[in-house]
């Protein structure tokens, strides 16, 4: 039984995917606490039953709790009796008296590990920290969320990129890049000139048009002073992502783990875990 302990954005879900692809003879089974919390009373030590038998039913299996620390948080004198009783079931379909999980494989992910139950992190046997992404890592996601999207960015200013995003996680890089695309439409939407120039139609990119309009400075040789709204749509050409949009939305878009967090996923796999 494994457990992943990662920062927020760093693609549990991706995670998830990517095991039932490569385990492709065994049945896989993704639930999240909310899909086992009921308001009814035994109802949720009912379906936590309930999971681990559909589990063993259909061997080999793999089960995948997102969230695993909303349901298995650690016992205080103040929780509630339900809270305790979903606890318990889980430790006995873990690993109860006379059951048998072998080729049953418990996967649980959570963003905040070092509040798992004692008892519930001991039935995980392996606890693996799945850390922020190096730049290397940065650089191909940035390449990857790009797609096919239009832009003149070259590959050493995507490792400029990559090296200006030290502690982003894959989610916060995909928010810059969000950004940074919708910046051509700012450009568009805030321009009081445009210029005539050649290009690919907006509309059939096989035909060639010589007098499209696009956004300009107001000194620039042959600037029109107007406005989006006057521009006829089939003539608009929306500027190209470049660097220095992603650079602009770089700097309004932080990262959303702080090092106090990571610090304490630092303690928690020094003390219990393992580095993925």
């Amino acid at each position: 039984m494994f457990s992943f302990c990662q920062p927020p954005g760093t693609g549990k879900s991706y995670l998830a995917k990517a095991v039932a692809t490569e385990a492709n003879n065994s049945t896989f089974i993704s639930v999240s606490s909310s899909d086992l919390v009921s308001k009814w009373l035994g109802e949720s030590e009912r379906l936590v039953k309930q999971l681990f038998e559909l589990a063993r039913d259909n061997k080999p299996a793999i089960i995948f709790i997102d969230e695993v620390d909303s349901l298995c948080g650690s016992r205080s004198e103040n929780e509630s009796e339900s809270a305790r009783r979903i606890k318990t079931e889980f430790l006995v379909q873990m690993q109860g008296v006379g059951i048998d999980n072998k080729d049953v494989l418990v996967l649980g992910a959570t963003n905040i590990p070092w509040t798992l139950d004692s008892a519930i992190r001991r039935r995980f046997e392996k606890r693996i920290y799945i850390p922020l992404p190096e730049a290397s890592a940065r650089l191909k996601m940035f390449e990857l969320h790009m797609g096919n999207i239009k832009h003149c960015i070259q590959s050493t200013q995507y490792k400029e990129l990559a090296d200006k995003t030290d502690g982003y996680s894959g989610s916060d890089i995909s928010i810059v890049v969000r950004d940074a695309m919708m910046q051509p439409v700012r450009k568009v939407q805030q321009a009081t000139h445009f210029k005539r120039v050649r290009g690919p139609g907006p509309q059939d990119p096989d035909v060639i048009y010589d007098d499209l309009l696009t956004p300009c400075s107001p000194g620039e040789d042959g600037a029109l002073e107007m406005t989006w709204m006057q521009v006829p749509g089939e003539k608009l050409l929306e500027p190209i992502v470049n660097l220095n949009d992603m650079l602009r939305s770089l700097a309004t878009s932080k990262p959303t783990v702080n090092s106090a967090d990571l610090k304490k996923f630092e303690d928690f796999t020094r003390d219990f875990g393992q580095e993925g």
